[in-house]
């Protein structure tokens, strides 16, 4: 039986794990993938196997820790009927029979089992002649083998098999049985490496690692994934470099006029701003002229809140004159409520991403980083997420808005993050008292791409949004809190 010619590349038909692999498996090759019991080994293999069934390509599961009603109640548990798509020999070896008849009973039985095992396993591989394997798993193998040796030489003579027979081979390992031990990582052609984080609240992170593939060029790093009804979603580490388009660098405008006075005309097209101040400021408001101003201009815009639920937000901005609803029933506004706790860093990239990609948005809100910073681990991946997420959103075109809150009110005032010489411009928003009464302050202190007003401007939150007032000249100390007032007569709002 001679084999077809099949395309250079394996597609594991997995969402972004492909990408990852640029392209898939090299064919006739032998693979491992490893990972501690959960991490969606068989997920992935079952995916393999229904991806080579698609194309017409013979596929075989060789099971030795799962029975073939497990794997079905598996595959059916993601909406997958696995029975007529590839066969599913159930191997067993001799030593884990019940039949008395059937079990060895010498000192040194291994030797025995290993063979009759590896065996049966040839002959499965002989009558189907598949294009696709996949060996679940090799902990009884080794546990067969008893010694590296004998497992080196018992892994190396599959290999040498299944690269005369043509096919591509996946191997799973649970790691249940001496982790250190790299015997396949030697052999195999490929590595994959799958891991399960468990915060100290919230849902379990998982991510995967290339660990080698050789002769072929791959995304590096971890990339998250998560498994959901349908099999598992890998979501690649974005690389800005990698996104390069071309658009016309102009000024947008807030609709706000002494807005757009301190900022010097407006913000630029294809640029990043931050909004620092402490709670109760206005910092989503100002997001919130932004994005209206460009849903005027016919752009699209996304908000993503981690920090506010959607319907005060709604009744929120509608008492403030901003109409977030029909903006939405439009088709030109996009919000999506964030939890921290339930989302990876990558899955949330990815969903930031698909949308400038899929719906064309061009303005971006992320309020709040505060919010974003629960869903890292640590400080410095943070910096590193943003900087590639503001890199490649500046490179579409899209004009991005973020909103950071700063501990306490009044006086010194300390951010949770410094982000500020990432961003492109920084909006500063202060509390200060004057004459008996908390005041609200608004100041420019960054802008990369143009001149801007170096004043300092007081600004009144109604029930017409955020309106701002003409510089503070005759006050000294705003951004401390507690100015003192040099002038003749008041030029505050409202008096």
């Amino acid at each position: 039986m001679s084999r077809r010619v099949l395309s250079d590349k394996a597609k594991l038909g997995v969402q972004g794990l492909d990408d990852v692999l640029v392209g898939g498996l090299a064919r006739s090759h032998l693979y491992l993938i490893e990972g501690s019991p959960g991490t969606g080994k068989t997920t992935i293999a079952l995916q393999f196997l229904l991806e080579g069934a698609e194309r017409g390509e013979t596929c075989l599961y060789v099971t030795l820790s799962e029975t073939e009603q497990e794997l079905r109640l598996s595959a059916k548990s993601h909406g997958w009927d696995i029975s007529t798509k590839f066969e599913v020999f159930e191997l067993v070896p001799p030593e884990l029979l019940l039949d008395s008849e059937q079990q060895q009973t010498l000192l040194y039985s291994s030797d025995l089992e290993l063979g009759e095992t590896t065996q049966a396993l040839f002959k499965a591989v002989e009558r189907l002649k598949p294009d696709r394997v996949v060996i679940d798993s090799l902990s009884e193998i080794r546990l067969l083998a008893q010694s590296s040796l004998r497992y080196r030489r018992q892994i190396l003579a599959l290999k040498h098999y299944f690269a005369h027979d043509g096919a591509t081979v996946l191997m799973l390992d649970d790691l249940t049985t001496e982790a250190l031990d790299k015997t396949v990582h030697s052999v195999a052609h490929g590595v994959l490496r799958l891991e399960e984080l468990a915060p100290t609240y919230g849902k379990e992170r998982r991510r995967l690692r290339v660990i080698k593939y050789r002769g072929q060029s791959y995304r590096g790093g971890y990339h998250d994934f998560a498994i959901d009804r349908g099999g598992l979603r890998v979501f690649p580490r974005l690389v800005a470099s990698e996104h390069r388009t071309s658009f016309q660098r102009i000024t947008v405008s807030s609709n706000i006029s002494q807005l757009d006075d301190l900022l010097g005309g407006g913000v630029e097209r294809g640029s990043s701003v931050l909004i620092l101040g402490p709670a109760g400021t206005g910092k989503s408001l100002l997001t919130l002229h932004f994005a209206r101003a460009a849903v005027e201009r016919g752009e699209k815009v996304a908000l993503f809140i981690f920090d506010e639920e959607l319907g005060l937000l709604f009744n929120r901005a509608n008492s403030m004159s901003i109409d977030l609803e029909s903006m939405r029933e439009s088709g030109n506004l996009i919000i999506e409520q964030v939890d921290a706790a339930e989302l990876s860093p990558g899955e949330f990239a990815h969903r930031v991403r698909d949308r400038v990609d899929s719906a064309n948005v061009k303005t971006v809100v992320i309020d709040s980083l505060n919010g974003y910073q629960s869903a890292m681990p640590e400080e410095h991946e943070l910096l590193l997420h943003v900087h590639e997420l503001l890199q490649y959103l500046n490179r579409q075109g899209a004009t991005t808005f973020l909103t950071v809150a700063q501990h306490g009110l009044v006086g010194d005032m300390r951010s949770p993050v410094d982000i500020t010489y990432l961003a492109d411009s920084v909006l500063l928003l202060r509390y200060f008292e004057a004459f008996g009464r908390v005041r609200r302050a608004i100041s420019v202190i960054k802008k990369r791409a143009s001149p801007h007003e170096d004043t300092i401007r007081e600004y009144q939150i109604g029930d017409k949004g955020v309106v701002i007032g003409e510089p503070l000249q005759e006050f000294q100390g705003v951004l401390r809190g507690v100015p003192t007032y040099s002038g003749g007569g008041t030029s505050l709002l409202g008096g």
